[in-house]
């Protein structure tokens, strides 16, 4: 599988990620939510800045840590092990301050020629795809979610 991580414009995360500066990715919820137990070491991550209709960085996953209904006293101590890699802002760690959080290390991140992205409908900020041409414009097929069902 491939993934297709949607970066925070307003805190610069892309940036950050292709400066070398971030090189960890958090998504968290109330309840398991993807890519929570979906995205192995080995895959490929693809990043676009929200707002932005443009695929310009690729990466490999190096690993990652899956975490489930957590204290608030667990979630401070993994933020907190984890900033040097995440880079949060005191507002991301606000948002981030989930019971059930997946971190995704990567490597290698290149910068790519930009892909036009397709969006189609409701889809979130992490996507799980087969191949990153299935939401390129010209290649990309109806987008289903079948592959983000837990």
């Amino acid at each position: 599988m491939v993934h297709l991580v949607y970066c925070d414009d307003k805190e610069k995360v892309l940036k950050k990620i292709l400066s070398g500066e971030k090189t960890m990715v958090i998504r968290g919820a109330a309840g398991r939510k993807i890519p929570h137990s979906r995205v192995f070491e080995g895959e490929q991550l693809y990043f676009m800045q929200k707002g932005n209709a443009k695929i310009t960085a690729q990466a490999t996953v190096a690993s990652v840590q899956n975490y489930v209904k957590l204290s608030d006293d667990e979630i401070t101590e993994i933020l907190s092990a984890n900033q040097d890699k995440l880079v949060l802002s005191d507002k991301q760690k606000e948002r981030w301050h989930k019971k059930c959080l997946c971190l995704v290390a990567f490597s290698g991140v290149r910068q790519i020629p930009p892909l036009d992205f397709e969006h189609q409908g409701n889809m979130d900020d992490w996507l799980i795809l087969n191949k990153i041409e299935d939401v390129v414009a010209g290649t990309s097929i109806p987008y289903n979610y079948s592959n983000s069902k837990f």
